[in-house]
């Protein structure tokens, strides 16, 4: 009898050579071939005769096959040749190309159904290489209906997987329920059994839209559900000395410091946060925000109301360049907002000390790290800024009432966990990547979210122009007259080196040695991920200090590095690159009052008519960026579900926020919440 564990080599009358594909596919049982299912359905109910059929298109016309012969070319080739007459007594020719063993398969006389394009050929009509079915007690597989089509794979065709699908389709109806009955009922969704058989074995296309719609709907369940359930066990466990107060004397008194003013989105953004941090339960919290949008400075406002209700702060980076960089500007910022407290005397911050604020990497020295661990212990340090060096067992903290993680997506769920151990913190993420806000409830479901929409008001655009290589010359003349003066220059390579695989790709070691011969009189120096961190510190210190003209890097300077003076990115093979990391890129210039610019070189004249990259001329937004590079990829790439089962305009279909809400409200449900119980801002 068939059951879902029955392995496929028990069921199959294959090769061993088709069960090995499937093994590597992921496929070793009934069950985990049923549930391998169909991109597309083709229409292939409707009949023609040949009298009706248009000429070169995919047809399907029932029939007898007469007079099949194997015909030897004078070149070696085999052809199988016969007749076919359809219903009306109408004639055509047919022939199949190098396929000899079509004459074992198909008899004389034998009535079949052909799926193909007939074309003219003198004065005849011919069929090319059709595909056949024999007419007989069981329904037809491959045509006269609604005709699934698989992704395929080496022997794996979607011929092979749509007979063999046949042989286990009683096995569909063992297939378990995965999603509670009274989601079914209140969404309308048919049941696991009917969805998988109308996509295998579809009636009609209604049914195949249904189908598609449930799968759509379960993903985003799954989705919000695994979300809900990571923001559960964060807040769990709540601690009575979490609620940290929203002091506001002392955050206007920080914004009065300030040389500029903070712009609405952020004063909207740090109440968000300090309120969340008034509750006992642990914030989880996402602040997104374009290149320049001022996400340091919430950051600072943040930890400087946590310190001083006398609890302790934790920022991680992904890089020690970044977090060094990061130590100065917050220091910097918080040692001048001291000044002012000490020069105006506002009583009720007048005996606000200066916050003492350590730094902790896998290049901090034994010594020093130590004094830094024992400080952080007995609560002598109140901000602590570093990499992963902080999520090691021997950093322990005396009162940890926030951590910040800057660019979340380059660290993982069990990265969080460890922040967790280390006293179920306040958690606040914090990214430059902008995702439209359908994607963000998506990807964080489990964070409140909140947008810096606003940049600076001093920020320039940065001028940007997609390049083509016979426009090379003209920008490095512009690019030489600026460093002559003294501005200075990233340069963006994708690869390292020379690649026998990508040789027309440029690499930062060539490209170092074409610069040095283009500009002899300019200082180059290069930065790549293979370098110690020690040496990469070292190079950007020289850099910030205008040792260097030309920087020549990979995407390693993509976050966070500020080098005020560097004025123009050039970015080689921009093609290979999305839209996003794109943006990312361009925001390390523009960062001062300073007109700067950025150049998209492409490989080929052709790369540079693009679309997508003319996008990145037109606008400055990240977030419009975000939506065409989402329109562009689809969410299926964005979220790594393009092996879903689902097309992509369902894929599409999954980023509507009213989608979106129904299959939070479910998973809510199916988790037990309370009714108005709030999981995400809906703002």
């Amino acid at each position: 009898m068939l059951q879902l564990s029955t392995p496929l080599s028990k069921v199959l009358r294959t090769t061993n050579e088709h069960l090995e594909a499937l093994r590597a596919m992921g496929m070793t049982t009934v069950e985990e071939l049923l549930l391998y299912l169909p991109r597309a359905h083709e229409d292939l109910t409707q009949m023609k005769t040949i009298a009706n059929a248009p000429i070169e298109e995919k047809v399907t016309i029932r029939g007898v096959i007469q007079n099949l012969k194997l015909v030897h070319t004078r070149h070696g080739k085999q052809l199988v040749t016969a007749s076919f007459t359809d219903a009306e007594g109408e004639t055509a020719d047919v022939v199949w190309f190098n396929q000899p063993h079509i004459k074992r398969m198909i008899a004389d006389d034998a009535e079949v159904v052909l799926t193909g394009k007939l074309s003219i050929k003198g004065r005849s009509l011919q069929f090319s290489s059709p595909q056949f079915e024999a007419v007989g007690e069981k329904p037809l597989v491959h045509a006269g209906r609604l005709v699934p089509i698989y992704p395929q794979h080496e022997r794996i065709t979607t011929k092979w997987l749509r007979e063999k699908m046949v042989l286990l389709r009683e096995g569909i109806d063992l297939l378990p329920e995965t999603l509670p009955r009274d989601i079914l009922a209140e969404e309308k969704l048919p049941s696991r059994i009917e969805t998988i058989r109308s996509l295998h074995f579809p009636e009609k296309s209604a049914d195949v839209s249904r189908a598609y719609n449930r799968l759509a709907f379960e993903r985003m369940y799954a989705l919000q559900r695994e979300a809900l359930e990571r923001r559960k066990q964060w807040m769990e466990d709540a601690r009575a000395n979490l609620r940290t107060p929203m002091n506001i004397p002392l955050i206007r008194a920080l914004f009065a410091s300030l040389k500029f003013t903070p712009t609405n989105s952020q004063k909207i953004a740090i109440y968000e946060i300090l309120r969340d941090m008034e509750k006992d339960q642990p914030m989880s919290r996402l602040l997104e925000g374009d290149v320049g949008s001022g996400k340091t400075l919430v950051a600072v406002a943040v930890m400087a109301n946590v310190v001083r209700q006398g609890g302790q702060c934790a920022l991680m980076v992904p890089t020690e360049v970044l977090a060094k960089q990061h130590a100065e500007t917050i220091t910097r910022l918080l040692i001048n907002f001291h000044a002012f407290l000490q020069s105006t005397k506002i009583d009720v911050l007048k005996d606000s000390p200066l916050p003492r604020v350590s730094l902790l990497t896998g290049s901090t020295p034994k010594g020093d790290a130590e004094d830094t661990r024992d400080n952080l212990a007995s609560g002598m340090i109140n901000i602590i800024i570093g990499t992963h060096a902080l999520l090691e067992d021997t950093v322990q903290f005396h009162d940890l009432r926030l951590v910040i993680v800057d660019e979340q997506h380059r660290f993982g769920v069990l990265q969080r966990e460890r922040l967790r151990e280390k006293g179920s913190p306040h958690f606040l993420s914090m990214t430059a990547t902008p995702i439209p806000r359908t994607l963000a409830l998506t990807a964080y479901g489990d964070h409140d979210l909140s947008v810096l929409l606003e940049k600076p008001a001093k920020r320039e655009k940065i001028h940007t122009k997609v390049v083509s290589p016979t426009e090379r010359r003209t920008v490095e003349l512009f690019i030489d007259h600026e460093i002559a003066r003294g501005r200075q220059v990233f340069v963006i390579c994708p690869l390292i080196r020379e690649s026998e695989q990508l040789d027309d790709v440029r690499n930062v070691e060539s490209e170092v040695k074409r610069l040095r011969k283009e500009f002899p009189r300019r200082r180059i120096a290069r930065l790549h991920g293979k370098l110690v961190p020690g040496e990469k510190e070292e190079i950007m210190r020289a850099f910030r200090g205008r040792s260097f003209d030309l920087l020549v890097s990979t995407s390693v300077i993509e976050v966070g590095i500020d080098v005020p003076n560097a004025t123009i990115i050039v970015i080689e093979g921009a093609e290979r690159f999305g839209l996003a990391q794109l943006h990312q890129l361009r925001g390390r210039v523009g960062r001062s009052s300073q007109r700067s610019h950025c150049f998209l070189f492409t490989t080929t004249e052709p790369q540079a008519r693009s679309a997508r990259l003319r996008a990145m001329e037109d606008h400055d937004s990240g977030f419009v960026l975000a939506e065409i590079d989402l329109k562009i990829r689809g969410p299926g790439e964005v979220f790594g579900i393009r092996q879903s089962g689902l097309p992509d305009d369902h894929l599409a279909g999954m980023m509507n926020p009213a989608f979106i809400a129904r299959a939070r409200k479910a998973a809510e449900k199916s988790l037990g919440m309370r009714k108005g119980e709030k999981t995400y801002d809906s703002e």
